[in-house]
Formats: C-alpha cells, structure tokens, sequence
C-alpha cells in the first residue's frame, strides 16, 4: 500500500489534534477551570471595550465558553477527520459516516477519561455537543470542498473555451 504524504500528513493532523483534546481533558478541575476562567476574563473585557455598558453574569458566561471550547475543538477533529478520510480516498455517504463515527467515538472516550481525572466528571450533554461541532466541521469541509470544485471546473471551462493552457509549474 503506497500512501501519500498528504494521506500520512491528513491522519498525522487528526491524531495530534486528539493528542491535544486528551491533554486538554487530562488537566485536573481545578487547572481546567484556570484556563477557561482566564479565557472568559479576557473575552469579557475585549466586550466591555466595546460595549462599556454591557452586564455580564460571569458564572454563566464561562459555562457557555466551556462548552463552546467542546463544540470548537470537535469542529476542528470532525474537519481534520473528514479531510484524512477524502485523502484516502473514502467518498460519499461513506466518508460522512466515517468521520462522525470517528469523532463520536472519540467524544465518547474522552468523556469516560474524564472519569479518572481528579474533579472532572463525563457528561453525554458534552458528547452531544463534541458530536454537534464535529458533525459541523464535517458540513463545512464538505460544502468547501464542492465550492472549491465546482470553481475549478468552471476555471478549467472557462480557460479551454478562452483557448488559453495553464500548465503546472
């Protein structure tokens, strides 16, 4: 099986960025909860900057952080995953199922992870929500792809019936 480096560099892309989701999950509470209340601390005043008048209920502003960090970073693996999947030539319905399978699996697991770490706990609400961002960066990369397709085919028809030939350098 002769695989591409861009097939090796896709799957490489997906298993540094699990790596990174485990370590992430692997902080005890009371050093996850240092990095999102930093986070929420620095959004907020980026906000009072622009709206100086503007009330914010801090609790429930970094548990909406918190659980966007889950919706983003799954985002990002569902994209990395569905990307690794078309390098490797999985197309179709195949290649959605795959990736959100991937993922899926991946939120599950890591929410059981959680269990073992000193003051986190596992919870399907954020498994629906890691489902939910990968699902979402698996739509995205999809309807990129087919822009970016569909462009091509139109440059490549547009440049034939102009008489012009592009050659790759």
């Amino acid at each position: 099986m002769n695989l591409s480096k861009r097939t090796i560099f896709s799957w490489a892309a997906v298993i540094l960025w699990m790596a990174i989701i485990f370590i992430l999950s692997h902080q005890p509470a009371s050093v996850s909860s240092n990095l999102s209340s930093g986070i929420t601390e620095a959004i907020i005043r980026a906000f009072e900057r622009i709206m100086p008048d503007a009330q914010f209920d801090i609790r429930n502003f970094h548990f909406v952080v918190r659980k966007n960090a889950h919706f983003i970073a799954y985002f990002v693996l569902g994209f990395l995953t569905f990307h690794a999947l078309r390098q490797s030539g999985v197309r179709g319905i195949r290649s959605f199922l795959f990736s959100f399978g991937i993922c899926a699996l991946y939120a599950i697991s890591d929410e059981v992870h959680q269990l073992f770490i000193p003051g986190r706990s596992g919870e399907v609400r954020d498994v629906v929500i890691d489902s939910a961002g990968a699902c979402a960066g698996i739509a995205v990369f999809g309807l990129l792809a087919r822009f970016i397709s569909k462009n091509k085919r139109s440059f490549r028809s547009d440049a034939r019936s102009s008489g012009h030939s592009f050659k790759r350098i």
